[in-house]
């Protein structure tokens, strides 16, 4: 039997939240800007701001993203250093 399944299984969903097309153009965003609001993410991906708060949402349950209240306004940054290395894998120019 394998002793990390568990480990593997929140893996694996973190794997699955983020294989969404929108939801891994959300989090490389925030993963090359630092930190966004959700106008912002709105407008770069022209989808309605409704649409966008519901993949906020998921990435937020899985604990991939965080936000931060400033007056009215929330930023969302990444909070998982795990997501970040998988970006920094998936995205990174390679130096050659």
């Amino acid at each position: 039997m394998i002793e990390d399944k568990e480990q593997l299984t929140e893996l694996a969903e973190k794997l699955k939240v983020i294989a969404h097309p929108v939801r891994l153009c959300i989090v490389r965003g925030l993963w090359r800007r630092g930190c966004c609001n959700v106008t912002f993410m709105q407008e770069c991906l022209d989808i309605p701001q409704s649409t966008v708060s519901q993949h906020l949402g998921k990435l937020r349950q899985a604990g991939i993203i965080q936000g931060e209240r400033n007056g009215l306004e929330i930023c969302y940054s990444l909070k998982d250093p795990l997501i970040e290395e998988i970006l920094k894998i998936m995205f990174e120019e390679k130096n050659v």
